[in-house]
């Protein structure tokens, strides 16, 4: 990451929430993009060394998207997101959750809504991202299996996506 864009991540254990805002030296348009094209997604969206295949992607409100992590030794982790509302290049809402291979959501991993909204920032753009949690217990878990170095080094590797795109107007 570069020192100089603004990474923020949050939590609140009252309501439930942690709350990511992250800039990125690139134009609005092309960062949406990043966030709902799969074939981008799979270039970014999981933390090193893991790779990220889609499944299915339709997004729309009532779509959703299916996918893999995959470790350096094969192993997949799946997950899902149902995508509740979407606001063309402004933001969007899903359900998040683990699921399996054929999309079946894991009741006893904890689920989350997701509110994305991206905004111009002088010549780049700030993301922030609400996760909300059912209870403190859900958001504890996710935050020990790692969910801030986990964001960290996926949000590094779309930087390093972003500098190899066109962002020509």
């Amino acid at each position: 990451m570069k020192a100089d864009l603004q990474f923020a991540f949050l939590t609140d254990m009252q309501t439930n929430t942690l709350t990511i805002r992250r800039a990125f030296a690139a134009r609005q348009r092309t960062v949406w993009d990043c966030y709902t094209r799969s074939e981008l997604l799979n270039q970014w969206f999981a933390p090193k060394p893991l790779t990220t295949r889609t499944r299915s992607i339709d997004f729309r409100a009532g779509g959703h998207w299916h996918y893999a992590m995959i470790d350096p030794g094969g192993q997949e982790y799946w997950g899902r997101f149902d995508y509740l509302s979407v606001q063309p290049i402004d933001g969007y809402a899903a359900m998040d959750g683990f699921c399996d291979a054929e999309g079946t959501l894991n009741p006893d991993l904890p689920r989350s809504r997701w509110d994305v909204s991206f905004a111009t920032r002088g010549t780049g753009t700030m993301v922030q991202t609400i996760v909300r949690y059912t209870s403190a217990a859900d958001l504890q878990k996710v935050i020990d299996m790692g969910m801030k170095a986990g964001m960290t080094s996926t949000l590094e590797r779309l930087d390093e996506l972003l500098l190899t795109l066109n962002q020509d107007p």
